[in-house]
């Protein structure tokens, strides 16, 4: 006999970890709409009607700014082995995991990868950058922005003019800070950027938000070779060496985004909804000052933690604003510290990755949760928790600390 199984009824938890973290009402509403046809012009419309409503979020008037189908990490995967090819030389900024990732995902690729590095915890300066780019003449050079393993922000002002006066295109992987902290693609000269939903977006992961300038689309689309069996008169394939995947082929992919509709896949159209009034609510709210309340979040989570008389781990200096990461007191188990958050407090907060594991928590204020109240229950809860598993903690002190920022 088979086994009924009950409806979904997830337990009601506040994500305050680096991420995902609840999506907003408005968003999730809009994701229950009907489906439309991928063709049907109202659908198209609403895809046109992304594209401009993404430009002021990654602040750009590129024309190529749209949506790739899948969660942040396969926007991450059709920008880079769209600009590189196998044996290309390419340059990774790499101060964490994530920029170890994209180092992978270039090695996978065949490409020729060197690195320009900094402990987890500090950035890379951009003279260091220069040097780098100056030794090994890459054809790309990919950082992330802001990289929630180490909750450092990498300054990207001057890279993209660095590129390209080196000749070479410039990625940015923007996942955690999208419309948490100012995004400036145009202003920074990067050639292709990439962020998800799942953050300060606050929306679900599945869909990958990407900007790309004239000059990197020229660059793409000097490499397409369009699928046999949808190829059309219009479709002028390139000369360049064919993008190694076909679902991340980012020519492809722009063709179906352009006025060409080239039948490329089946448009993700529940996440398009979502990734639509996950941009509308940001930009009602207005970008400045949704950087601000991230900011204002993120400083009095940080207050809050210090007045417990726990250790932020690495310098104010270049931390993102939304995620804080903070030393697991000796005195305490931190998985243990996690799971009584979860099961009393219906709280989650992060853990951490390779030489952090097992020493810092990382504690996010971001999207639908940067707000004023789930701080400060977050911060009451670890006090509770902290407390009844034997540390001192002055009573009271964090969330106190906390409201003086937000009285500030």
């Amino acid at each position: 006999m088979t086994r009924p199984f009950r409806q979904i009824d997830p337990p009601q938890r506040l994500l305050m970890g680096p991420g995902p973290v609840n999506a907003h009402p408005r968003v999730l509403r809009a994701m229950s709409a009907d489906l439309l046809g991928q063709y049907d012009p109202e659908f198209t419309n609403y895809m046109t009607e992304v594209m401009g409503l993404y430009r002021p979020i990654f602040g750009t008037e590129n024309e190529w700014t749209f949506l790739i189908d899948g969660t942040s990490r396969a926007g991450i995967e059709a920008a880079l082995i769209s600009l590189a090819a196998p044996g290309d030389t390419v340059l990774v900024v790499n101060f964490g995991r994530f920029g170890l990732l994209l180092k992978e995902i270039f090695d996978r690729i065949g490409a020729k990868v060197e690195t320009v590095d900094a402990p987890w915890g500090e950035i890379v300066p951009l003279e260091q950058i220069a040097a780098a780019i100056e030794r090994y003449e890459p054809k790309v050079v990919a950082s992330v922005h802001g990289d929630t393993s180490t909750t450092m922000a990498q300054p990207l002002d001057g890279l993209g003019e660095l590129c390209r006066q080196a000749g070479a295109y410039s990625y940015a992987d923007v996942t955690a800070t999208i419309s948490g902290m100012e995004i400036a693609a145009d202003r920074w000269g990067i050639d292709v950027v990439t962020g998800g939903l799942q953050k300060c977006l606050g929306g679900p992961s599945g869909s990958a938000p990407i900007t790309i300038s004239d000059r990197a689309a020229e660059h793409i689309f000097s490499r397409r070779h369009t699928e046999l069996g949808i190829q059309r008169d219009d479709l002028v394939q390139g000369g360049g060496q064919r993008i190694g995947s076909n679902y991340f082929d980012l020519a492809m992919i722009m063709d179906y985004w352009s006025e060409k509709r080239l039948n490329h896949h089946t448009e993700a159209t529940t996440m398009l909804y979502g990734a639509r009034e996950c941009a509308c609510v940001a930009l009602e709210e207005g970008l400045e000052a949704r950087y601000e309340r991230h900011a204002k979040a993120g400083a009095a989570m940080t207050a809050g933690l210090r007045a417990m008389g726990l250790t932020i781990f690495t310098k104010d200096q270049n931390r993102m604003t939304n995620v804080t990461g903070v030393y697991i007191p000796d005195a305490v188990d931190g998985e243990q510290v996690r799971t009584r958050m979860r099961e009393d407090f219906e709280i989650e907060i992060g853990t951490a990755f390779g030489p952090l594991q097992g020493k810092i928590w990382r504690i996010g204020a971001m999207g639908y949760n940067a707000m004023k109240h789930k701080v400060l229950l977050t911060l009451g809860a670890l006090e509770a928790v902290l407390r009844s598993e034997g540390m001192t903690v002055p009573a009271g002190d964090a969330v106190e600390a906390a409201l003086e920022v937000y009285r500030g």
